[in-house]
């Protein structure tokens, strides 16, 4: 669907742990933009509803953790997570996670996500603006793949969650491989 789109130039608002600052909380303000993050690099990007919810806790971000070394054999530099959360909010989610390899991506205000197309309602959960659960593998800036859960709709009743799942990102990954490889 998305496949040759250059994703949005964004300018993210990130917290990033710095030890010259001292005191029990060592971070400061870091503008990080869309070229930072996609630039030069192949990488898996996938977005989802908010830090510390079920299915994101349980099954997407680990997973995507647990398979880093995979991912990297089949030539992914980076694994981002996006949710419009709050830089406070993601980095305790990674903390809480103990992530070692995937890098979290604050898009406090959705303008990422909305400018993606991928801002849905989820007021009947009462979170307001988010994102509808997607993967993508970005390279140099434009998409490669996409890998969007079916029926995005504001306030939709259900969380699907299957085509952005690891296992499925890593066996399209593994199928170009190997059309590569022949």
């Amino acid at each position: 669907m998305k496949a040759g789109v250059r994703v949005p130039d964004v300018t993210f608002k990130t917290r990033v742990r710095d030890e010259s600052v001292g005191g029990p909380n060592p971070y400061r303000w870091q503008d990080m933009t869309t070229a930072d993050y996609f630039a030069g690099k192949r990488v898996v990007l996938f977005s989802l509803p908010g830090a510390f919810t079920p299915t994101c806790s349980t099954y997407q971000l680990p997973g995507y953790e647990k398979n880093h070394a995979r991912f990297k054999e089949l030539g992914i530099d980076e694994i981002y997570c996006m949710s419009v959360n709050d830089s406070f909010v993601m980095n305790a989610w990674a903390r809480d996670q103990k992530l070692e390899n995937v890098k979290v991506i604050p898009d406090g205000s959705g303008t990422f996500t909305r400018l993606m197309g991928m801002l849905v309602a989820k007021d009947n959960l009462g979170f307001g603006y988010r994102s509808w659960r997607y993967a993508a593998i970005v390279n140099d800036g434009v998409i490669e793949a996409w890998f969007e859960e079916p029926g995005r709709e504001d306030n939709h009743g259900e969380d699907p969650y299957g085509e952005s799942s690891p296992e499925n990102v890593l066996k399209y990954l593994e199928s170009v491989s190997v059309e590569t490889a022949s």
